[in-house]
């Protein structure tokens, strides 16, 4: 009786494991408004461009942390990471990630 307990309990703890990793987390995207370079972004999510001829601001207006990357593709060095609320004058980055 204990060992079909221990398997009832066993069962129920994998299920619930199996599950939590199918579930993925892309469907994800911030709340709010992120603004870059003027331009208003809803619920943004992904890599979005920072334009090429004048410094790039970015205003973050989310839930989200966002990060200012080094790369065109949001790969490369972090930048710096923007929290809500606050502004930031791009010094070399080419991208945001919204995580």
């Amino acid at each position: 009786m204990k060992q079909r307990r221990t398997a009832t309990a066993l069962g129920a703890w994998l299920a619930a494991a199996a599950l939590a990793v199918a579930v993925p987390n892309t469907a994800y995207a911030a709340h709010g408004i992120l603004v870059i370079d003027g331009a208003a972004y809803q619920d943004p999510r992904g890599c979005l461009p920072l334009g090429d001829f004048v410094q790039p601001l970015v205003t973050n207006y989310t839930d989200s942390v966002v990060q200012v990357r080094a790369g065109t593709s949001c790969e490369g060095a972090v930048e710096k990471f923007v929290v809500p609320g606050e502004s930031y004058a791009a010094l070399g980055g080419r991208s945001v990630l919204v995580p």
